[in-house]
C-alpha cells in the first residue's frame, strides 16, 4: 500500500513538471491521473488498491466517533441520576485479530470510549480483558465490540 501512495505522489509531481504548471490544480490533476493508472495496474501490485484501505480507515474513524458520542450520552445519563445504579464488571473479549498493531488499535479504541477500559491482554493475544462501567449483558458487550471495532479494523488490515 505504501508503495502505491508513493508512486501516486511521484506521478502527480511528474505531471506537474511535465505540464510546466506548479499550482495545486496541476498537482491534483496529476494525482487523479496517477490514481487512474494505479487502479488500472492494480493486479500487478501485491496488496489491494490503496484507496480501499483509505476508505476503510475513514469508516473506522466514523464508527469510533459514533461510539464515542453514544457512550458519552450513556455515561451522562448515569451521572445525572440521583442514585448510582450501575453494575461494573470485567469480561474476556475473544479476538480474531493477529497482528500486534491491530490488537493495540482495538485496545486503544475500547479504552478511548468512555465507560470501558482494557485492563490486560492474554499472553497468546487471543483475549482482551475489558472493564465496563455498566455491564448489563456480557454477550451483548462482546458482540457490540466485535461487530463495530474489530470488524472495521479487519477491513483496514485485510
Amino acid at each position: 500500500m505504501a508503495m502505491q501512495i508513493v508512486l501516486n505522489v511521484f506521478i502527480a509531481i511528474m505531471w506537474m513538471f511535465l505540464a510546466n504548471s506548479y499550482d495545486f490544480g496541476s498537482l491534483f490533476g496529476g494525482y487523479l491521473i496517477g490514481l487512474l493508472l494505479i487502479f488500472g495496474l492494480r493486479r500487478y501490485f501485491p496488496s489491494r488498491f490503496y484507496l480501499l484501505n483509505v476508505s476503510a480507515v475513514i469508516k473506522l474513524l466514523g464508527i469510533f466517533i459514533r461510539e464515542l458520542i453514544l457512550s458519552n450520552y450513556a455515561i451522562f445519563k448515569v451521572i445525572i441520576k440521583p442514585k448510582l445504579d450501575i453494575s461494573p464488571g470485567i469480561f474476556a473479549l475473544p479476538t480474531e485479530l493477529k497482528k500486534d498493531w491491530e490488537i493495540a488499535t482495538l485496545a486503544n479504541l475500547i479504552t478511548l470510549t468512555p465507560g470501558t477500559l482494557v485492563v490486560d491482554i492474554s499472553d497468546d493475544k487471543k483475549l482482551l480483558y475489558v472493564h465496563a462501567m455498566d455491564l448489563k449483558d456480557v454477550d451483548e458487550a462482546i458482540s457490540s465490540i466485535k461487530n463495530t471495532f474489530e470488524k472495521a479494523i479487519m477491513e483496514v488490515s485485510r
